[in-house]
């Protein structure tokens, strides 16, 4: 979603850094195409006004001015005026005495029901017992569509046949207290427009419920009206966060940007994805590295972790420090990637990939090709890779599709991924294959 809005935030920033001292008439031009970045990307004018001054007046102070770097010191002043934009303090949900209620809030079409099946799963992953309430009872088959989310992911869905959604909320809470349920996720009904008969039907469930966590759920495709949206909640219903669908869609991003600004209150989760897996807690100062092309560690380090099991991690550690990387270790670490999520993505949280993947297009395809390459070996061939000679390379690219230049090329990058691991294994880190400079591979 902030794909154009990083290109651009980047190369202006970038060219900050080429120059050796900085003047007032540098920053004020930067400034004005960060504005003008901002205001493209739907950024709510009086935010990017904000924005830009605050960067401003920093970015002319005089710690700036006499850094032997004031190119980086403005990055990174970037960075942390971003991160305060989107929310710098806690935004995590509370959990009180259970069952802790959430009450999801918003329009018809911003993907209440699927966000609150997505929440249910990720509080399960979390070791939480969720359950879901139907209290949406104004859209057709929203009801319908609750209970078949509930199945794929085994979460409990309660629904009742009545037309009172204070009535279902009150009697959903409590099924879910007497099985034993931690969290109760309530969906609510929306509209196509904020009108008074929403506003009032929202303000009696929870009144009725008494939630712990109100949370606006606010399609990011939508841009600035979604920030209208957030206005027109806020005055009548005091959600505690907004949860932000299709973060992964090609809107400018500009809600995800101003909604914090213009409501005080913070995004708390996004859907990054279709799949009922893919919703994240929203880190500002994450997504702010992103935007500025200096990609996303800690993510990566989270993906990877809930990508493989504990005992998978502890024997690829030992293995590693044993100096060890079989074709059964290299078809691992693919399939761990393959389950991070789409690799472009996760590329792209890699410092310093970021800029090289512009414009290249990842062939997910090519995972599955070297998936069969690797299984058309026998166990013992993929254990002792040294024992694949010609004749048994010919085999291997018969079985898998594939020709023997891409099996050639398939035992050449394990042995290079071999080499690195022994290297690791010692305590040394080298450079990751085809990272180095121009001119010098």
């Amino acid at each position: 979603m902030f794909d154009t809005l990083a290109d651009k935030l980047q190369a202006t920033l970038g060219g900050l850094g080429r120059g050796g001292r900085l003047d007032e008439e540098t920053v004020s031009k930067a400034m004005r195409e960060i504005r003008l970045a901002l205001l493209e990307a739907d950024v709510d004018l009086e935010v990017t006004k904000s924005f830009t001054a605050s960067v401003k007046e920093r970015a002319l102070g005089q710690d700036v001015l006499r850094s032997l770097s004031p190119g980086q010191q403005v990055v990174k002043i970037v960075h942390e005026e971003l991160t305060a934009l989107m929310g710098s303090g806690d935004s995590r949900l509370v959990f009180g005495r259970p069952p802790t209620v959430i009450l999801l809030a918003g329009l018809q079409g911003a993907g209440k029901t699927t966000a609150a099946a997505k929440l249910a799963l990720l509080l399960r992953k979390e070791g939480r017992r969720p359950g879901l309430v139907a209290a949406d009872l104004q859209r057709p088959a929203a009801v319908e569509q609750l209970k078949q989310l509930g199945r794929q992911i085994q979460v409990p869905v309660f629904a009742y046949d009545t037309t009172d959604a204070v009535a279902a909320a009150r009697d959903g809470l409590e099924a879910a207290r007497k099985e034993g349920l931690d969290v109760v996720i309530l969906d609510t009904a929306g509209r196509l427009h904020v009108d008074e008969e929403l506003m009032t039907e929202l303000e009696h469930v929870r009144d009725a419920t008494k939630p712990a966590n109100v949370l606006l759920v606010l399609d990011a495709m939508t841009g600035q009206e979604a920030v209208n949206v957030a206005r027109a909640f806020q005055e009548r219903i005091a959600f505690d966060g907004v949860l932000l669908t299709k973060l992964d869609g090609d809107a400018r991003g500009g809600a995800a940007l101003s909604v914090r600004a213009v409501t005080g209150r913070p995004v708390k989760l996004a859907s990054v994805g279709e799949k009922l897996d893919q919703l994240e807690y929203f880190h500002p100062d994450r997504m702010a590295s992103r935007i500025l092309g200096m990609g996303d560690v800690l993510t990566l380090i989270e993906k990877a972790e809930a990508a493989v099991e504990e005992d998978e991690q502890e024997e690829m550690e030992r293995r590693i420090r044993a100096g060890e990387f079989t074709f059964d270790d290299f078809l691992a670490s693919y399939r761990m990637l393959r389950k991070m999520g789409p690799l472009q993505g996760v590329l792209k949280l890699v410092p310093g990939l970021g800029k090289q993947l512009q414009g290249v297009d990842v062939d997910e395809r090519q995972l599955a090709r070297v998936e069969a390459i690797v299984l058309s070996m026998t166990p013992q061939e993929r254990a002792m890779p040294h024992l694949i000679n010609p004749g048994r390379r010919r085999r291997i690219a018969a079985g898998s599709g594939t020709s023997i230049d891409e099996v050639n090329k398939l035992m050449a990058a394990r042995k290079q991924m071999a080499k690195m691991m022994k290297q690791m294994g010692k305590g040394k880190m080298p450079a990751l294959p085809g990272m180095a400079p121009p001119g010098r591979r």
